[in-house]
């Protein structure tokens, strides 16, 4: 189930595919565990590919829309549903007393008008959660 358009994961394996689409040549395939912001799993893993480098037990930063995906890798009408945009250094949430979990989980919430986001003024948001943003960030 695809909840967010971002969203944290661990590598979990490598992928080898001879044959692919022409959009995919030289493309590295990594499988990736989502995870929750403090590292529990969360659903099935998903077939990604690599924008930033990534390896086997680090955690990262996933979009999983295939418009968004494509975009990250610079090829446009790839046939890809998930990419990795970044490598997670750290993940640090700021919750406020008394603060109530949101839908989305404790202390987590996604960008406006993704799937699964919350309206304005949700009890994650009075947490003062981080927000999902789309960009790339790399090491």
């Amino acid at each position: 189930m695809r909840e967010s358009f971002m969203q944290i994961g661990r590598v979990v394996g490598t992928v080898v595919a001879t044959q692919k689409h022409a959009k995919l040549e030289g493309a590295k395939l990594l499988l990736v565990q989502p995870t929750d912001p403090d590292g529990a799993d969360r659903g099935v893993p998903l077939l990604t590919i690599d924008s930033v480098g990534a390896g086997v037990g680090e955690r990262v930063l996933i979009v999983v829309e295939g418009r968004a995906a494509g975009e990250a890798l610079r090829r446009k009408a790839a046939p890809v549903d998930a990419a990795i945009i970044g490598i997670i250094d750290a993940v640090t949430m700021a919750e406020a007393a008394g603060a109530s979990p949101g839908p989305e989980g404790p202390g987590l919430r996604f960008a406006e008008g993704s799937p699964g986001a919350s309206a304005p003024g949700t009890a994650s948001e009075a947490a003062g959660a981080p927000v999902a943003a789309r960009g790339t960030h790399t090491r």
